[in-house]
């Protein structure tokens, strides 16, 4: 109840209003959860993926050492082991970009900030999340809308998430890549036809 909380709306890409706010306040840990993470949307607009998961986390990553941030945490996605989309792709180039620069700074003895990378899934009831997707389907009755058949994805709950970002944070020396075990993959498919099932509908 003691924390203070200061709000602000920026595009991480506009370089002179977040190095404005970094200089306001000084953060010693930035957690860099900023990015387009709908797979069909990104698949539409890769220039924006590009733009806002790419240059957008280079251009943060820049100012938090220039700033002397003690700690970067940023949060990935599943979707970036062996990419098969937009998306994937390019969280990991974000990826790669901070572990590189996390390497750089070791080898040039300027470590004052590190880099730590989380990964996960799908958070249940996040923005964007398939669950409340199928729910508002169902509840219209139908049709609920499966992108491929095929297509498996890891879930993870809100709780977890957060859990799993700061103990990343607390952690994580510097270059490394923490994964949530989330157990076995569960076939959207499956999903949906379970969803309408509990919902009494066929």
């Amino acid at each position: 109840p003691k924390v203070r909380i200061f709000s602000y709306l920026a595009d991480i890409t506009n370089q002179d209003r977040v190095r404005s706010i970094f200089q306001e306040h000084r953060p010693e840990i930035v957690y860099h959860a900023a990015a387009y993470k709908h797979v069909p949307v990104m698949e539409s607009n890769p220039s924006e993926a590009v733009t806002c998961n790419i240059l957008g986390t280079k251009s943060l990553a820049d100012i938090a050492i220039d700033l002397h941030v003690q700690k970067f945490v940023m949060i990935s996605t599943d979707k970036a082991v062996n990419p098969t989309n937009v998306m994937g792709c390019s969280k990991r180039i974000a990826e790669i970009y901070v572990q590189a620069l996390n390497n750089h700074l070791l080898h040039t003895n300027q470590h004052k900030t590190s880099f730590v990378t989380t990964r996960f899934g799908n958070v249940l009831g996040s923005n964007g999340s398939v669950i409340p997707l199928f729910k508002r389907q169902i509840e219209m009755g139908g049709p609920v809308t499966v992108t491929h058949p095929e297509i498996t994805r890891f879930f993870m709950t809100i709780p977890e998430a957060c859990q799993l970002v700061l103990e990343a944070g607390t952690m994580g020396k510097g270059g490394e890549i923490f994964i949530f075990d989330m157990g076995k993959s569960v076939k959207i498919l499956d999903l949906a036809r379970r969803m309408i099932q509990l919902s009494g509908m066929e």
